[in-house]
């Protein structure tokens, strides 16, 4: 932002300069042909980043130029309106023991210069025409800086409010929802379902063998492959459909108007996407598969519950040998086992069947 205030207040410097050079007034007219190199001098320091002696120019500019402006054109002329530009720029500089010293600094500047227009007047008076045309000018260049500097402000205030909700719902590596945002989420959804008709299915979803992925191919590789993985959910998901990292290399995706039925297609098709993705590192290929867990809420179970048994089934999954999906007995149908929640097994090749924890295969009824 400061280098564009520079480049605008050098462009007013040149038409100050031509309009002194207009109304006969060279004293005037070469005071702003310093100011201008003064600017290109400010300017070149802060492409450089040596932002701290650019600032020091710009200030002994303004400071400079306000001062000789009023003391030859008289305080009529609106000179003294730059001086008050500094005042935003130094109250979002830090906290107050920073500001604090330019503030005052500024302050006795302005009372100052009003003092000494007071005292000697016009050095170099103008004509009535020319100063009603610098007041004009003046106020009007006062008025689109000051405006241009709140907006940039609050441009500035958008962007970094967009940036904290980001990080307050978006989990930072992957990209996608946090486990907090998710549970936001399916809790308006679990509203929505208690006023109307509808379904909700949860899956949740583990990389197969991360660890060994980090131990052999380093972190970075680890940090890729949930990167990519992350995409490859989205890619699979509805617009109304959330994925949401649940911690480590867990993922869990909440699927709104989906039954059992669709929500094991879904995850089948998440399995085969992750199963067909290649990623490049250090020259060789990594590929990876995937476990699955689904079940769908049941009626006034809560969201808790109902993520307990998606778990079980992941856990399910992972004892049978990885790279399959597993289905959650519906609540309404769950017969326990020996003390065990029963689940449906839906793998790669394997046909929907009942099986407890323990490996018991039982044909629903």
């Amino acid at each position: 932002m400061t280098r564009r205030v520079t480049l605008l207040a050098a462009c007013v410097d040149a038409a100050f300069l031509c309009f002194f050079l207009l109304v006969d007034s060279p004293l005037l007219a070469w005071l702003n042909v310093v100011s201008i190199a003064m600017y290109a001098v400010a300017y070149r320091l802060l492409s450089r980043r040596r932002n701290r002696p650019a600032v020091i120019l710009i200030w002994i500019e303004v400071l400079g130029h306000a001062l000789i402006g009023t003391l030859l054109t008289g305080w009529d002329a609106g000179f003294n309106y730059y001086l008050l530009m500094f005042i935003p720029a130094i109250m979002v500089s830090g906290g107050w023991r920073t500001v604090t010293p330019p503030l005052v600094l500024l302050f006795v500047s302005y009372v100052g210069l009003h003092e000494m227009s007071r005292v000697y007047g016009a050095l170099a008076p103008l004509s009535g025409a020319a100063l009603s045309v610098l007041y004009v000018f003046n106020v009007s260049i006062f008025f689109a800086m000051a405006s241009y500097t709140a907006r940039f402000y609050y441009a500035m205030v958008l962007k970094t409010e967009g940036k904290l909700r980001n990080l307050a719902i978006k989990d930072t590596l992957t990209g996608l929802s946090n486990r907090r945002h998710l549970m936001d989420l399916a809790q308006q959804e679990i509203e929505r379902l208690a006023s109307g008709d509808g379904e909700l299915a949860l899956v949740i979803a583990d990389i197969d063998d991360f660890k060994q992925i980090n131990d052999g191919w380093g972190h970075d590789a680890g940090d890729q492959v949930l990167i990519h993985g992350g995409a490859v959910f989205q890619n699979c998901c509805r617009a109304h459909d959330t994925v949401a990292r649940w911690g480590g290399e867990e993922f869990l995706f909440l699927l709104p108007d989906s039954d059992a039925a669709a929500a094991v297609e879904f995850a089948e098709r998440v399995r085969s996407a992750i199963g067909a993705m290649r990623i490049e590192h250090a020259g060789q290929q990594i590929t990876c598969s995937i476990s699955l867990g689904v079940a769908t809420l049941g009626p006034s179970e809560s969201l808790e519950d109902a993520i307990g048994r998606a778990d079980r089934a992941l856990y399910q999954s992972k004892t049978e040998g990885r790279d399959r999906v597993t289905v959650a007995v519906p609540v309404a149908h769950d017969v326990p086992v020996d003390g065990e929640d029963d689940v449906l097994v839906a793998g790669p090749g394997v046909d929907l069947s009942v099986v407890d924890r323990r490996g018991n295969d039982r044909r629903r009824a």
